[in-house]
């Protein structure tokens, strides 16, 4: 059951539905706008700023502005790389720019080419294994950036064995 499940979201526009209805997003009123590829290699995230995810000083709350970008890259990388690596955010980082004082926006995108350097990079690898570090910029609906975010996220090959399921 549970693996029909994670094939169903493999496909894009069914990763896009379950993440618009996962609890921490609805929870922050963070919206997954649109999603490109199969398997998926861009997504475009959109939070406006409402009394739920508005901070003390009346700006977008940092946790929620973080929670935009944190599974993304990741969720790329499984889909791009599939069952043969496993894929998981190893850490994050945020810096703010400026208040998000409105809407804010963020564009999620992982070229072929980034992918591949990836696969190089971890058959390379003396111990099979890559951190690949992707900085990505929040910005608001006039182009000012908000927040910088700096996702780490460990590559390596599974083991023959472990290849049925997802993994840790």
């Amino acid at each position: 059951m549970i693996g029909r499940l994670m094939a169903m979201f493999r496909h894009p526009m069914w990763l896009k539905r379950a993440m618009n209805l996962y609890p921490p997003y609805l929870g922050a009123g963070v919206r997954v706008v649109d999603v490109q590829g199969e398997p998926l290699h861009t997504v475009r995230i959109r939070m406006g700023l409402h009394a739920y995810n508005r901070n003390y000083i009346g700006t977008q709350f940092g946790g929620s502005l973080f929670s935009m970008a944190d599974p993304w890259c990741m969720l790329i990388l499984i889909q791009q790389l599939g069952d043969d690596y496993m894929v998981v955010d190893k850490s994050g980082a945020i810096q703010f720019r400026r208040p998000g004082k409105g809407a804010v926006h963020l564009d999620v995108h992982i070229s072929a080419e980034r992918v591949a350097a990836i696969r190089a990079a971890v058959a390379d690898s003396e111990r099979g294994r890559h951190d690949e570090t992707f900085e990505l910029e929040i910005v608001d609906d006039e182009g000012s950036v908000v927040a910088l975010v700096s996702k780490v996220v460990h590559v390596r090959r599974r083991e023959p064995s472990s290849r049925s399921g997802r993994g840790a």
